[in-house]
């Protein structure tokens, strides 16, 4: 998109290249003539009034550009909330919402007569008000940018700095023992740990800080029975055994304990790493409707095209204004929260980038949507309750549900199901027909050609048609719009709303989208890898901090991450900072699931276990005729008698060595290879054991065995085998 035509936005962030100051756009009129924008980069400041012409002039001669990344904007998963902080969080929006009216809040005389008014309602000075105030729009016009900034107290991961009092909690009896940890300890306690533990003696940690208090930490000596003894410095001068713990594992290196305590032999076997008339409503674009229906055709597996998988779930955004698809999502699971969080996020997505992942190469302006909406009109299933609690507070987007049984009430989604459905219904194998139950009745499902990748395709095709060719009849056009000759198809309809009227759009960075929207799940780290869903994966912090040898030697545990159910080659772990994320990917022998949907991984473990099941029955008869047979085999042993005289237990054992050597002898007339044709092999003769000439020429070789026990035995062997 060129810069030109990029509109300018509430909440966008831009930066004033001269001056380095950046600023947030707070509100823009309905002519997108006059917006009101606020700093971000300083604490404290006041709303500024500007001319959006002057900004869109800005942004196209580059003195003036776009901030993607926006570091005021927490994510911040609802759950992991604490209730004190909801509670604060909440009582400083009641205030804001309150007193929040606009354009009046932006005015300075008028916003102070607000503040005094919202000061005598909730008790509070207009100092907390105007600082409420300013963090919910430097934080993105949110909820959540009222919640306590306690995270920023503290230095976790942080050095603390040394004092001359002593830091840490009081002991609980007696007198504050131990030292503030300075640089130079820290070098003793790397010195008595490279000396005393990583090595083969196996020191304890305990025995190790014993050793290093009797080198590093004694004041004098005594002579006790000629035996010169060290005398240690007084408990407030020597650091304790906690800190001393404390710092061996924040620096452990395992690795090298187990190579050096043991041996790297014993590491690499053991301890190694094993490596989702509605138009009146919207005075422009901004205002989307989404819903989800059941696609009327059967779709087959990736993995296995004989599959037949069911029917998909078709999830569809569009804007009310213009009436143009913003987002989509094709799945298995649904109608559900997940899905529609997959269309929402995907109306945020760059388009170019997510058609180019189905194989298809399209421009920006075919289809340009990529924002976040003001207001949402939806089911009351998958968008009531807690779990829209995360949208509307980290996305502050505003969610009007239907009332039951009012599907008419978002009748421009329901319209473009029925006229999709006509369009592509002749084309497409597997799509069911009116007589699908009838007695008699065809059953279409055998006719399934399609995958869940390639009927993802077709309803981009589609999406592509509608927004630039499909013409919009009965579209009511007001006077305006009238004037400026906007023809009634959604991409004119958009882009004339995007340039006139385009106060009801928001903008966050993609990756802001995604972590607020994605679906979050628990996932195992495991010595093989990052678990989830049966499929494993890696990642450059896992790496670096050792996650899976640790896994090993300590056992596994589980950490939140969220997921992209289009497309499982990676997942997403949240960083501390609630801003931005750790991206896994699947490791190199998980090739099978690559560039595949969760919903197909799902299915293909499903028909793996479906067929273990049908082996272990077919299997199960085998097992029994086996065991059978081996008893019989062990029964007939067990009936056979042994000829000749009986031999004592000492004899029987003193011979194994030499029946052996007869075993061996006999095996090998037995087993050997015949080379030459059949002739060849008829007219071989047969040696008699007892030729004097064979006898002869074996008594001067044979220095091991007395041949004439080896006749004796052979000769019982054989006798015996008749």
């Amino acid at each position: 998109m060129k810069v030109k035509d990029m509109p300018l936005t509430v909440n966008m962030v831009i930066k004033y290249e001269n001056t380095n100051e950046i600023e947030r756009v707070l509100w823009i009129d309905y002519f997108n003539t006059y917006a009101y924008l606020i700093r971000i980069d300083k604490d404290t400041c006041k709303p500024i009034l500007r001319k959006v012409d002057e900004i869109i002039d800005g942004l196209n001669n580059n003195y003036i550009k776009v901030v993607k990344e926006d570091s005021n904007i927490k994510i911040v998963n609802e759950d992991e909330i604490p209730e004190k902080y909801k509670g604060v969080r909440d009582k400083s929006w009641s205030v804001i919402n309150y007193i929040y009216k606009e354009p009046e809040i932006f005015d300075s005389s008028k916003r102070r007569k607000l503040i005094i008014e919202g000061s005598k309602k909730f008790n509070l000075s207009e100092r907390a008000i105007y600082r409420y105030l300013f963090r919910y729009w430097q934080g993105g016009l949110c909820k959540n940018s009222l919640l306590p900034k306690y995270y920023k107290c503290g230095g976790k991961g942080k050095e603390k700095k040394s004092s001359l009092t002593k830091m840490g909690r009081p002991t609980k009896y007696g007198e504050n023992i131990g030292i503030n940890v300075d640089e130079d300890i820290k070098k003793i306690f790397k010195i008595a740990i490279e000396k005393y533990y990583y090595n083969n003696k196996l020191n304890s940690i305990t025995t190790t800080y014993e050793l290093m208090k009797k080198e590093f930490f004694i004041e004098d000596f005594k002579i006790e029975n000629g035996i010169k003894i060290p005398v240690l410095k007084d408990n407030t001068h020597i650091p304790t055994i906690g800190q001393f713990r404390y710092w061996f594992q924040k620096e452990r290196n395992i690795k090298k304990e187990i190579s050096s305590r043991k041996s790297l032999k014993k590491y690499q076997l053991q301890n190694r790493p094993l490596l989702g008339e509605s138009t009146s409503e919207a005075y422009g674009p901004g205002l989307f409707q989404i819903d989800a229906t059941v696609g009327d055709l059967y779709l087959v597996s990736r993995f296995n095209r004989s599959w037949i998988i069911g029917r998909p779930i078709i999830y569809v955004c569009i804007d009310v204004f213009s009436r143009a698809i913003v987002g989509i999502y094709i799945g298995l699971e649904g109608p559900s929260w997940a899905g529609a969080m997959m269309a929402l996020a995907n109306s945020a997505m760059d388009k170019v980038k997510f058609c180019k992942e189905y194989g298809m190469d399209i421009s920006e302006n075919q289809w340009p949507m990529h924002y976040i909406p003001e207001s949402i009109v939806a089911d009351r299933g998958e968008f009531e309750g807690k779990v829209a609690e995360g949208l509307i507070n980290g996305l502050h987007v505003k969610i009007k549900n239907t009332p039951s049984f009012r599907a008419d009430w978002k009748g421009i989604v329901e319209q473009y199901f029925r006229t999709t459905n006509i369009k592509i219904k002749p084309f497409l194998p597997g799509f069911i027909n009116e007589d699908f139950r009838e007695r008699g009745g065809k059953d279409y499902r055998l006719d399934a050609k399609l995958d869940l990748y390639q009927f993802t395709q077709i309803i981009i095709k589609c999406v592509l048609y509608h927004n630039n060719s499909h013409i919009i009849k009965n579209y009511d056009r007001d006077k305006v719009m009238i004037e400026d000759n906007v023809e009634c198809i959604p991409i004119n309809l958009w882009n004339w709303g995007i340039k006139n009227r385009s106060g009801m759009l928001r903008s966050y960075p993609e990756e802001i989208v995604k972590l607020n929207l994605l679906p979050i799940e628990n996932a195992t780290v495991t010595a093989k890898g990052i678990k989830y869903k049966g499929m494993y994966y890696s990642c450059e912090l896992a790496i670096k901090e050792r996650w899976f040898e640790t896994a090993r030697n300590n056992g596994s545990w589980r950490l939140l991450i969220c997921y992209d159910t289009r497309n499982m080659n990676s997942i997403y772990i949240k960083n501390e900072d609630n801003r931005s994320y750790e991206k896994c990917f699947l490791l190199d022998y998980q090739e099978k699931y690559k560039d595949k949907t969760l919903e197909e991984i799902s299915h293909l473990h499903y028909m793996e276990k479906l067929n273990e099941k049908k082996l272990e029955n077919e299997t199960s008869q085998s097992k029994i005729d086996l065991i059978t047979e081996i008893e019989s085999i062990v029964n007939e042993a067990n009936k056979l008698k042994s000829d000749g005289k009986k031999e004592s237990k000492r004899s029987r054992l003193k011979g194994i060595k030499v029946n052996r050597s007869v075993e061996k002898e006999i095996n090998r007339g037995r087993e050997a290879f015949s080379l030459g044709n059949k002739e060849e092999i008829q007219e071989s003769k047969v040696v008699s054991i007892n030729n004097p000439e064979i006898n002869k020429a074996d008594d001067s070789s044979n220095d091991l065995i007395n041949i004439d026990l080896f006749r004796k035995k052979q000769k019982e062997r054989l006798d015996g085998r008749e």
